[in-house]
Parts: structure tokens; C-alpha cells; sequence
């Protein structure tokens, strides 16, 4: 594929355009960063609506606002949910079938990727394994299967986009964000799992929406604090970054989701969330999307902060987005300062008011689509039996996402099982704000008082201390220490070390990407912290029975899992 350089779409004024088509006008600078403009109070109701169709914002609360309610009558574009609208399945889908109520077809968007990133499963983590699992296995019928089964459970709560999957190359691995989110490091490999995962959900009567484009796996800053750099040659990006965005396209995915990512070549001082090179000419140009591009969340540091929110809007949509998704952290008066910055964007002759008619016309189809599949009758009734965000007591086992994280479990080196009363010592690193505060690890299926939890960000000397309590505590028993992407922490790696050193028998569990291990010792890697991770885990390691067993207080139990594969990590 050719891509083109950004001599070939920008100006010397530096206003990108698409290759071979007309300049879009300059985007001067917004007269606020903060405010709403001031023709708020006199709005064009014509602009208003265009403005209304291409915004999904979000809202507080487990019940749907008035002022959303009032939105979607008048023609807000949809909603996205995040996890603190979500007190369980039937709760959700009653939730959606309240937005619906107060317009047609209304696009109600989630971020729920599983694994490690869930909102469905943010109560009690996922019951589905994550990308990195699934490449691990590296079957494309699974990850199909998987992607079907998630969209199936979407559909039953009412949601009808997923901002998912992931097709970013993970080949940065102290990545902070992306990680276990992708399915591997080998472009190939990325590629047919992403396709594999837009047929699964699309035939679920889902839209995927393909992530972060041009690609996030190669960088080692979060977008959630300032812009990423992915600083390589274009002709690097089009063989190692841009085939699984092409292989999702080729899929069917009806959204492309750009990342706030500067690709110096492509998109010079912007990132490429901004940038008609990126969007108009990249994607739309030579990848051949016809789609809808949807925004990452506009609240990110990387472009609220050197824009604000309203001016990041408008320039997203000057340079091609459709749809904009405003971020979990925002509210009413972001949603009113975006779409009256949007209107006085076109008002002023800023932006054509063309641009806006583009981008609610593929909003309005990409609508018509998830209006044939989705069914709204008797959702509560159907979502009731849906695994994850139960909010209490024990999580029902989803067969196949069980079934997946089981195949992708790895053991290696001197496992010491069956266990003896396992003492475990959890080391936790900081939530990235991608993931958020979900539950992970192997506490679930042990008793209390045998858990050590430590932190990444503890002082030497209390990393010490944990480690002397663990070895007191497991004298005569079996010692199991879980971490999450320890290659990521010195303090992980140390405090495993220590342990190994006095107890070699001691069994190591990572639950993210399975980069540095220790030597000698039990080895077991997940690819990924979910529930079902957890769960398959438990099994091998005898804390759990293996056939859809569920967690309980008790004493663990020995027997483990048929399913777990003993290859080199």
C-alpha cells in the first residue's frame, strides 16, 4: 500500500488535506479553550442537530438523565456507557432499553474489549479472555467464537457498538497501555485476529470499531496523559502497523478509531486523531475506508490539553471524524460546550458545513445498520443470564470465554504441585486508567488469611517486610506468587527474586504479558488478568475443580485443569 507523506497532503501552511482533493479551511485558533462559545444562546437549530447526530457522550449515574433523554429526542447521535453506569446485566439492560425509548435507534457505545478491559465485567472482571490470550492460542475460529459470544451479551444488554478491537502490534514491550490488549507482537498473526474479531462481533449485530489507528503498539507513552510518538518511517508503519487496520476493513468493521498518536512523518506536530493526512488521506484514501471514524475519548490529556475539549472537537471533525466520544470524565456542559463549538465552527466559516452533513450521514447509516440485528423486546429477562458485573456473590462462568482462557494457559519450568494450603502473595502494580480499578488475580478462590498483597510502589524496606511475612507465613505450605506484568517493575522482579532465592519450589503466576520470567521455579502464564483467566489459572494450580467451578471461601482444593499446555513461555 502506498501512504502518503505529509508532503504529500500538507501544505507549507501545515493544514492537511487529502491527496488530490481540495485544502479544508484553516482552523484558527478557538476564541476559548475552556467556555461555551458565545452563540450558544442564539444556536442554528439546523447546525444544532447536525452537531447533536455525531456526538455519543456519557453520563453519571445507573439510570438515564433527563437531559439525555431530552438529547436523544431531539437527535443526539447515541451515548457511550462506562462501568460506573453499570450496577449488573439486567440492571444495563433496562438502562438501554430507556435510552432506546426516547429515540429511534440511538447508537449506545461501550468500550468492552475483555480481559483486562472490561465495563460489563468491571465489578468482577471478565469472563472473557483477553487479545493477548487469544493470540497466544492463535486460532482465528476461537477468537471468532469468543468476539461472537461477547457481541451476543452486548446485543442481550442492549449495546449495539463496541469500541473493539484492538489491532494495535504490540512490539513495544513496556508498552503502558496497550500490552495484553493485543493479540501479539507479529503483524500477521494481529491481522487475522482482528478480522476474526469484527466477524465475531458483527454477526452478533455488533459494530467494531478498530483501534488504535495507525497503530499504538510501538509506543511507550499513555494517550490518557500526552501524545504518543510512533517515530518511524512511513514504510515501516504501512508493513508493520497499518496491515491489521486494513485486515479489519477488509472484515467489514463499520468504525476506525484513530489514536492521539503523532506520526511525524504522516501528521507532523499533530497527532494523527487530528490529522486529515491520517484520517482523509491514510485512511480513507489508500486503506479505502468508507466507514465511520470514531473519535478516542476527548478528554485525554493528549489533545484537551493543548486544545481543550471543544477545540479538539472541531478539529477532529475538520480533519475527518464522524462520531465523538467525549470521555468518561466528562458531562452536560462538555456535551453543550463541544456541539455549540461545533456549530460556531461552521457558523464562522471555520469549518464547511459540509463536513458536518458528511459526518451525521455515515453516523445515520452506520444507525440504520445496528437497527436490523438488534432486538430491544425483553432484554432485562434475556441479560439476566449473562456472565459478569453480577456486583455480588459469584459470577456465572461464560462456557466459551472459560474454554479460551483455559487453551491459553502456559506452564513451564518445575511446577511443585498439587499445592500444600498455598500462602499467596499478590504483587499489584498501579491501575492504568485504560483498565481501571477491576478485580484480577487468584484471591477469588483463596482463603483470606492466606493472601499477601504487596504494591509495585512499595518502599524498599516494606517490600522486604513482605517478603519475610510470606516466607514465615508459608513454612511447611506451598508458596504461590502472582505478579502482572512484572517486566514493567523492578520492584516485581526483586520481590520475586527474593522469594525464589529461599524458596526455589515457590510457583510464579503472571497475569500480563509474559516478557520476563525468573529462572528456575514453576512458571504459569494466563496472557491476560480477566476473570476466566483467574479461573483457569485456579484450576491448573488446584485452588478450584476444573469443570465450571466457581470461587468459594473455603480451603483450596487439589486437582487440576486438563487443558493447560506445558510450552516454553
Amino acid at each position: 500500500m502506498t501512504v502518503p507523506t505529509r508532503g504529500d497532503t500538507e501544505p507549507a501552511g501545515g493544514h492537511p488535506r487529502a491527496p488530490d482533493g481540495p485544502e479544508p479551511p484553516a482552523i484558527p485558533p478557538s476564541p476559548s479553550k475552556a467556555g461555551r462559545p458565545a452563540v450558544a444562546a442564539g444556536i442554528d437549530p439546523a447546525l444544532g442537530r447536525l452537531a447533536d447526530a455525531i456526538l455519543v457522550p456519557p453520563f453519571a449515574g445507573q439510570a438515564a438523565p433527563g437531559w439525555v433523554l431530552a438529547a436523544l429526542a431531539g437527535g443526539l447521535g447515541g451515548v457511550t456507557v462506562f462501568g460506573p453506569n453499570i450496577a449488573g446485566p439486567a440492571q444495563l439492560a433496562t438502562l438501554t432499553a430507556r435510552l432506546r425509548s426516547a429515540a429511534a435507534d440511538p447508537l449506545i457505545a461501550i468500550d468492552e474489549e475483555g480481559g483486562d478491559v472490561t465495563r460489563i465485567g468491571h465489578l468482577d472482571g471478565s469472563q472473557y479472555p483477553g487479545n493477548a490470550a487469544l493470540g497466544a492460542v492463535d486460532d482465528t475460529d476461537l477468537t471468532r467464537a469468543v468476539y461472537h459470544a461477547l457481541g451476543t451479551d452486548l446485543a442481550a444488554l442492549g449495546i449495539n457498538v463496541n469500541l473493539a478491537p484492538s489491532a494495535d502490534v504490540n512490539t513495544a514491550a513496556d508498552n503502558p497501555v496497550i500490552g495484553t490488549r493485543s493479540f501479539g507482537s507479529d503483524t500477521e498473526l494481529v491481522a487475522r485476529h482482528a478480522a476474526a474479531a469484527v466477524t465475531g462481533l458483527q454477526s452478533a449485530g455488533v459494530a467494531a470499531c478498530a483501534k488504535h489507528f495507525p497503530g499504538h503498539g510501538s509506543t511507550r507513552t499513555d494517550t490518557h496523559d500526552t501524545v504518543a510518538m510512533v517515530d518511524v518511517p512511513l514504510k515501516l508503519l504501512a508493513r508493520r502497523d497499518l496491515p491489521p487496520f486494513a485486515a479489519a476493513i477488509a472484515a467489514g468493521a463499520r468504525a476506525v478509531m484513530p489514536g492521539h498518536l503523532r506520526v511525524p512523518e504522516l501528521t507532523g506536530d499533530l497527532p494523527a486523531s487530528l490529522s486529515a493526512a491520517a484520517l482523509t488521506g491514510l485512511l480513507r484514501g489508500d486503506l479505502g475506508f468508507t466507514g465511520v471514524i470514531i473519535s478516542d475519548a476527548l478528554e485525554m490529556r493528549a489533545v484537551s490539553g493543548p486544545f481543550g475539549l471543544p477545540e479538539a472537537a472541531v478539529r477532529a471533525v475538520a480533519a475527518g471524524t464522524d462520531l465523538l466520544c467525549l470521555g468518561r470524565d466528562t458531562g452536560r456542559l462538555s456535551y453543550l460546550a463541544v456541539r455549540d463549538a461545533l456549530v460556531a465552527a461552521v457558523a464562522s466559516g471555520r469549518m464547511p458545513g459540509a463536513r458536518l452533513e458528511e459526518a451525521a450521514a455515515r453516523v445515520a447509516e452506520l444507525r440504520t445498520w445496528t437497527a436490523g440485528p438488534a432486538a430491544t423486546a425483553g432484554l432485562p429477562a434475556r441479560a439476566a443470564g449473562i456472565a459478569g458485573g453480577s456486583g455480588g456473590g459469584s459470577p456465572r462462568i461464560n462456557t466459551v470465554g472459560l474454554a479460551a482462557a483455559r487453551r491459553a494457559v502456559r506452564v513451564s519450568g518445575r511446577p511443585a504441585l498439587p499445592l500444600r494450603r498455598p500462602v499467596l502473595v499478590e504483587v499489584v502494580p498501579p491501575a492504568s486508567i485504560a483498565v481501571g480499578p477491576v478485580p484480577w488475580g487468584l484471591a477469588p478462590w483463596m482463603p483470606a488469611d492466606s493472601i499477601i498483597p504487596v504494591g509495585t510502589d512499595a518502599a524498599a524496606g516494606d517490600l522486604t517486610a513482605a517478603a519475610d511475612r510470606a516466607l514465615t507465613a508459608a513454612a511447611g505450605r506451598s508458596l504461590v506468587v502472582v505478579v502482572r506484568d512484572a517486566h514493567r517493575y523492578p520492584a516485581a522482579r526483586d520481590l520475586v527474586a527474593r522469594l525464589l532465592a529461599a524458596r526455589p519450589d515457590a510457583m510464579v503466576v503472571e497475569m500480563g504479558l509474559p516478557v520476563w520470567r525468573p529462572p528456575g521455579g514453576g512458571y504459569l502464564a494466563t496472557y491476560g488478568a480477566g476473570r476466566s483467566s483467574g479461573q483457569a489459572a485456579a484450576e491448573v494450580l488446584g485452588l478450584t475443580d476444573a469443570p465450571d467451578a466457581v470461587p468459594r471461601a473455603g480451603a483450596p482444593r487439589v486437582g487440576a485443569g486438563p487443558t493447560a499446555q506445558t510450552d516454553p513461555v
